[in-house]
């Protein structure tokens, strides 16, 4: 029943609603073109959509108008189509059942109302869901079931046995491929033949012909003329993946299940790295037998449910069409360029020959960046609106076209105008809107004659990533514009200016590629203040940063491990090094951190984690960076130096992030180094500064290592360092870490005798460099 009714019926007349044209010829295109179907019969489609971090807040809406697309070619009704959604992320929620919404109006705009959730890809769980609720709201199976997933096809858990129960169950899936897909999964989520059920948002003209290639064997719809065929071709799907590769085992250290007990073993170590990957797949196009001009006639028009175009028109109608992008960076790009008297008409024509030559050096015929320029003095215009110019010959007449204006230099009311009116939103398949990162690159060499920070969070908080270029007296303007000391670019002579072509390029790409370090060994403890300093609503943002920082770390024994300590007066462990294994896990504990109240003493912290979380018998393991960093108002540092120093004396790093005024020397002094201080002006702006705190992390992960520091031998045993590896020497206690008392045999020696062969063996083949081997 499914093959021969659900999906000529889910595709059933399919149409092109097209203007009467006037005489066309394969020089012209159709001016009003929209693709739609329409289905009216009794059936339950329910949509699934992925809110997970992984797709991102832009392509969710995405997402959103795509649901909404398709709700316009239902005739939804209590008694014919029904709709209903659900929205997973870290567990799945039902954001209204099939029953809820009589009308197409009501489910669209209830569509519109969905907000963004966030969290962690877990598929399998959303459709686990399903089989034990059904469709909420349907109508038991007494119709077809149609389940709709919208996804990147990126879980976190195992999709493959509870798609194929739902399958099993006789629901149709299909599986639309979101941002960056991940094919194989998507393919595996989808009903047989794939090639039908699996789709691309952004390609809409291969998905159409997908669509009509269902049609031609449907009896439910005529075949199309025979002027324009259907047919099918093998192709090539692309999307960036992180891929992990084994960079080799070596030598670790991991507790024991017994007490103050740790053994060797070799771990497997990994390295990240991103990677454009090619999938083999079927696609659609159209082929004319006849001379172009055919489909042009009137009687064409007479089949409008199977109409299509020749390929000629297929690369006439690209206004219409998903423009081509390059997977690792695509970005929609605005050049702010200061043209006020500050600069003179010398600075104007500098930064006119850095614009030609930073997009000579970075855009080809196919660019993924849509690009534009605006100009400001006391006023604002945009001569070059972004996207305007598909080609780099005609962007370069347009910017050698633009002329110096002189006046004040009004920055601020500048960065308000680009908010409101920089960006014009343009269809990128169908009428699905882009969702692009937005990129404002400011050049200016003169300070602003009215404030820039409300307006620069103004455009920060409308999702537009701000890049700022200067002289070095601007660098504090700058950063109070970028809200982020790393997004600003600070050049030292005229000359030096284009030498920041590859770090403009970094910046402007690092918005769509965030990077972490996920591929160093690293012993992470997050010290959080809970005092009541800070306060409830302060602490719940401290939270927040550490939940978003925690995603640039791949949490595993051997590569990132993070512990966290909250304190008041007290330090208390939320969670030690070794606790949590996965991202997922820590995050949930991430969510249950205490507010402690009371007084702050950053002191008792540091004391707390040198002596009771980095400890090799608490998860810290010999041969990894570690670093801590305390997130503070600057409350209670009276008494943190001397444990800050004893920490770094025992190389670990002491990272201070302090928010809010307090006094700078006193805060040098636990840092220990101007690099490792940040202060941050209010709570809103520190999410502006993860990337840059978690860089410096990062740095220091990939430094030397010193295997003694901090001392691995417990009990008082000493460490003595060897060339790439360490040993204990003990006094009344025994085992590789002094770990056993000899009064109490509390380790048998056959076991001894295993790690010692364990080291023995793996000594000689493990590098310098590596974690470090026991004697």
């Amino acid at each position: 029943i499914l093959s021969k009714f659900l999906l000529p019926l889910f595709f059933c007349l399919l149409f092109f609603k097209i203007s009467t044209p006037k005489a066309v010829t394969c020089n012209t295109y159709f001016s009003n073109a929209s693709w739609l179907f329409w289905c009216s019969a009794s059936v339950d489609i329910l949509f699934l959509l992925d809110g997970s971090y992984s797709i991102g807040k832009g392509s969710f809406e995405r997402s959103k108008h795509f649901a909404g697309k398709l709700c316009d070619a239902l005739d939804i009704s209590p008694d014919r189509v029904r709709v209903g959604m659900i929205q997973f992320s870290s567990t799945p929620r039902l954001e209204f059942p099939l029953d809820s919404y009589p009308t197409k109006q009501e489910v669209k705009e209830r569509i519109k109302k969905t907000v963004f959730r966030g969290g962690s890809t877990e598929t399998g769980l959303a459709l686990k869901y399903i089989l034990r609720k059904g469709f909420p709201g349907g109508r038991n199976s007494t119709v077809p079931e149609i389940l709709i997933i919208v996804s990147d096809g990126k879980s976190q858990g195992n999709t493959e046995i509870p798609a194929m129960q739902v399958k099993e169950r006789g629901t149709t899936v299909f599986a639309v491929g979101i941002k960056f897909p991940r094919w194989e999964e998507l393919h595996a989520l989808a009903s047989e033949p794939t090639e039908q059920h699996v789709l691309f948002a952004g390609d809409a003209t291969d998905a159409a012909n997908g669509f009509y290639s269902t049609l031609t064997g449907s009896t439910v719809c005529s075949t199309p003329s025979p002027d324009c065929k259907i047919e099918s071709h093998p192709c090539e799907r692309k999307t960036l993946e992180t891929v992990k590769e084994l960079a080799g085992n070596y030598v670790c250290w991991k507790g024991s299940k017994q007490q103050n007990a740790v053994h060797a073993s070799l771990c497997p170590f990994y390295r990240w790295k991103r990677i454009l990957i090619k999938h083999p797949s079927r696609c659609f196009r159209t082929n004319s037998p006849s001379p172009c001009h055919s489909i042009s006639s009137r009687p064409q028009l007479r089949h409008p449910t199977c109409l299509s175009f020749c390929p000629a028109y297929n690369k006439l109608l690209s206004p219409f069409s998903a423009p081509k992008l390059s997977l690792e960076c695509s970005v929609d790009l605005l050049f702010l360029m200061d043209s006020s008297a500050g600069i003179m008409l010398e600075g104007f024509l500098r930064f006119k020959a850095f614009l030609k030559r930073f997009l000579q050096a970075v855009m080809g015929q196919d660019s993924p960046m849509n690009v534009g320029v605006a100009q400001y003095n006391t006023d604002v215009k945009i001569p070059i609106e972004v996207g305007q110019h598909k080609d780099v010959f005609s962007l370069m007449k347009s910017i050698e076209a633009l002329n110096f204006s002189g006046g004040g230099t009004l920055t601020g009311r500048a960065l308000w105008y680009i908010a409101q009116h920089g960006f014009k939103s343009t269809p990128v398949f169908a009428d699905v809107q882009d969702d692009l990162p937005r990129v404002v690159v400011l050049l200016t060499d003169s300070r602003s004659q009215d404030p820039v920070a409300e307006a620069a969070k103004y455009a920060r908080d409308r999702g537009l990533f701000l890049i700022g270029i200067g002289s070095s007296f601007l660098r504090a303007e700058l950063a109070e514009v970028t809200g982020n000391p790393k997004q600003t670019i600070i050049y030292s002579s005229p000359q030096d200016l284009f030498n920041k072509i590859p770090e403009l390029q970094k910046r402007i790409c690092s918005i769509d590629n965030p990077e972490g370090c996920q591929a160093q060994s690293l012993d992470l403890v997050f010290a959080v203040d809970a005092s009541a300093g800070v306060g409830l609503e302060n602490f719940l943002q401290l939270r927040d940063f550490i939940r978003s920082s925690s995603f640039h770390f791949s949490i595993n024994r051997d590569v990132t491990q993070i512990g966290l300590v909250v304190y008041g007066s007290k330090a208390y462990t939320a969670f030690a090094l070794d606790t949590h294994t996965s991202n997922l896990a820590l995050l949930q504990a991430i969510n249950q951190l205490p507010f402690l109240g009371g007084s702050a003493s950053a002191g008792s912290a540091l004391l707390h984690i040198y002596g009771d979380v980095m400890t090799v018998q608490k998860g810290a393991r010999p041969g990894v960076n570690k670093v801590v960093v305390m997130l503070t108002n600057g409350g209670g540092m009276k008494d943190a130096a001397s444990p800050a120093q004893q920490l770094r004396n025992n190389g670990i790093l002491v990272f201070v992030v302090v928010i809010g005024d307090t006094r700078r020397d006193m805060l040098l002094r636990v840092a220990g180094s101007p690099k490792y201080l940040v202060h941050i002006s209010s709570y809103e702006d520190l999410q502006h500064y993860e990337d840059l705190i978690v860089e410096r992390i990062c740095e220091e992960a990939k430094s030397p290592v010193n295997l003694c520091k901090p001392n691995p031998c417990m009990n008082q045993g000493v460490c003595i360092l060897g060339t790439g590896s360490y040993r204990c020497e003990c006094h009344g206690w025994e085992g590789p870490h002094c770990e056993s008392s000899k009064a109490q045999q509390m380790v048998p020696a056959a076991d001894v005798i295993s790690s010692a062969q364990l080291l023995s063996t793996v000594s000689k083949s493990v590098p310098l460099s590596c974690m470090g081997t026991g004697q």
